[in-house]
């Protein structure tokens, strides 16, 4: 038989009677939704003080499974592996210590500590000072050392029966699921609102997606592979949305419209105005981004505070002041750092000098040329999924289309760039036909290009080029492939 013992979060257990009572019954049940899917009879139970699991299934690959996903569930900061054994007298509690737990302090110094509950007629002291004569008297080259020894036996009495702890387990800390109002993660794929999304699940708010497609579907099946994996590795006790608005529109009418340096900030404010209506309609109380002070030029206290006041929905950031290599380790950590690694960053909104202190007044004079039918449109075409649906999308595997250094005879590269970037740094080829179609305008460009001939798409990076020739590649025109030069 395998049993673990829950301690509760520090936090919990100073809440009043009322919601001590209630995060337990949820963390319990979260325990126990997790662990049936492993065991049919587990047996999870409240203790008021601490929750106990156990099972009679006891193989290693079964231990393996527990430990790895109690260390997953919010609101678990620590749990102990115990072997409980029922004794009349302390030599009882002795002789079962020396055997679990000799293998664990030879050659070492160690001390023992006992906690003691219910009526006995010995104290904790008692216990520890005989335990702890005969382990060091029976054990090859242990030592007792009661100040900073290298192991600590711990044990706990109850009643009749003495739990030895052979493990201490740490858990991801936070607060049990649901403890919190629903928040819409505003999640790209990359390391900062990964981190930010899981910051958010482990302090117990039921965290739903939100996506903003910027880059065609490539992308946006990157972006469920994370969601997916956030969900299924820490919230998975509790169904959540996937929401994707279709932002390429709205870009398209930043980059025509709106003053290059202001663009950024707009964009931003944008996105918080569909995140706070997406937000109403599936009732979370919060905005989430990864949004860190300072880290980009979008990210000054100055344009922070002109993108919150687009809105009065809550907009919360949980990495306000980490810094970049903080988030990595966390995305290491918690097994998203190579997913973010390999995905695509979303380049095309790039100011040439962009502000760093915005001003409001700035900000609604551009907005002024804005269309914001357009934002209503993309909001009201979102897709909106049960995170489960995409289990299977998100095992796909993204695709990539072709790319070559060197260019075939008669090929016609499509310079897709934006118009400040093509501008700055023209790029011209010997022999080569070269057009300029920025990336917000070739979906609908495209189809009037002669079919008969291969297109190669450029960018600064490849990045934007190969997402635009996937989107091409869905929608039949197979004769594009990706111009990259070494």
């Amino acid at each position: 038989m395998l049993k673990f013992i829950v301690k509760l979060h520090p936090e919990i257990a100073i809440k009043s009677k009322s919601v001590r009572k209630r995060f337990t019954k949820l963390l319990e049940k979260n325990i126990k939704l997790i662990l049936l899917r492993k065991d049919e009879k587990v047996r999870v139970k409240n203790n008021w003080d601490n929750i106990a699991v156990e099972t009679d299934i006891s193989d290693a690959q079964t231990r393996e499974w527990f430990i790895d996903n109690l260390k997953r569930v919010p609101g678990i900061v620590q749990f102990i592996e115990v072997q409980e054994t029922p004794f009349e007298t302390i030599d009882d509690i002795y002789q079962r210590t020396l055997e679990l737990a000799s293998h664990t302090i030879e050659g070492k110094t160690f001390c023992v500590r006992v906690k003691r509950n219910g009526n006995h007629d010995f104290t904790s002291t008692d216990v520890e000072r005989y335990v702890g004569g005969g382990l060091n008297q029976n054990v090859e080259g242990a030592k007792v050392k009661l100040s900073k020894p290298e192991v600590v036996v711990k044990i706990e009495i109850k009643k009749d029966l003495a739990y030895i702890v052979t493990h201490t387990h740490y858990g991801i800390g936070g607060f049990p699921l649901p403890t919190q109002e629903d928040v819409l993660s505003l999640i790209s794929g990359g390391f900062d609102s990964g981190v930010a999304t899981y910051q958010m699940m482990r302090k117990g708010a039921r965290t739903h997606f939100l996506f903003f497609n910027l880059g065609g579907a490539a992308h946006e099946i990157g972006v469920k592979q994370v969601s997916h994996y956030l969900w299924k590795q820490f919230s998975s006790t509790h169904k959540v949305k996937f929401i994707t608005v279709d932002f390429e529109p709205v870009v398209a009418e930043i980059l025509e419209n709106v003053e290059n340096g202001q663009m950024g900030v707009v964009l931003k404010r944008m996105m918080m105005r569909a995140g706070a209506a997406v937000a109403e309609k599936v009732n979370a109380h919060a905005l989430i981004t990864g949004e860190s002070v300072g880290q980009v030029s979008s990210q000054t206290l100055a344009n922070l505070s002109v993108i919150d006041r687009v809105t009065e929905t809550l907009i919360l950031r949980p990495l306000i002041q980490h810094d970049k290599a903080d988030i990595i380790k966390i995305a290491r950590e918690i097994g998203t750092v190579e997913m973010a690694e390999s995905m695509p960053e979303y380049c095309g909104v790039i100011s040439q000098k962009p502000t760093v202190k915005a001003k409001m007044s700035k900000i609604l004079e551009e907005e002024a040329k804005f269309d914001f039918d357009v934002l209503d449109t993309v909001i009201k075409n979102a897709t909106v999924k049960d995170i489960r649906e995409i289990e299977e999308e998100a095992k796909e595997e993204v695709k990539e289309a072709e790319t070559v250094s060197e260019l075939p005879e008669n090929a016609v590269v499509l310079d897709i760039r934006s118009p400040e970037e093509e501008d700055a740094n023209p790029l011209e080829l010997e022999g080569v036909e070269v057009e300029h179609i920025p990336f917000f305008r070739l979906a609908t460009k495209f189809g009037d290009l002669p079919q008969d001939k291969e297109y190669y798409l450029y960018c600064a990076r490849g990045v934007m080029s190969q997402l635009q020739a996937l989107i091409l590649h869905e929608n039949g025109y197979m004769n594009v492939k990706v111009y990259r030069p070494e």
